[in-house]
């Protein structure tokens, strides 16, 4: 079984770390994978030019928990056909954020593929990235 070293002298079984990592609220699991995405990142090229990294970083941004939620929760009204004038209007702005978000991510990705000359889907495919991670 793996085990990690968190501080000296102790050890903790992966197993166990990963308990007290499924206890994180969801904003906090999401900063921790922010976290260990990035040391992955950093063990894979540890010698990333500054810029690919500030990149990778935009790449790897996702939209906050709640958003992401009440995103979830308006689009099941509008289905349901449910949903307020209010809550559209939400809607819309949650939607024109999304979007926002998605294109300075694919512009990041431009400019890395760029500078790695590569072609975009080369690139999505290395790095692992697919769609849009903020819904």
């Amino acid at each position: 079984m793996p085990m990690v070293q968190v501080v000296s002298e102790v050890k903790v079984d992966l197993n166990q770390l990963l308990d007290g990592i499924a206890q994180l609220d969801l904003p906090e699991l999401e900063r921790f994978s922010f976290k260990v995405s990035n040391l992955v990142a950093q063990r894979k090229s540890p010698y990333l030019p500054q810029r690919e990294s500030e990149l990778l970083q935009q790449i790897n941004l996702s939209l906050p928990a709640e958003k992401r939620q009440r995103y979830a929760e308006l689009n099941a009204k509008l289905l349901d056909e449910t949903i307020t004038l209010a809550e559209n209007q939400e809607l819309g702005e949650l939607i024109e954020q999304i979007e926002h978000a998605d294109v300075e991510r694919l512009q990041a990705l431009v400019e890395l593929a760029q500078l790695r000359n590569m072609s975009l889907a080369r690139l999505m495919e290395q790095i692992g990235v697919s769609r849009s991670p903020h819904v």
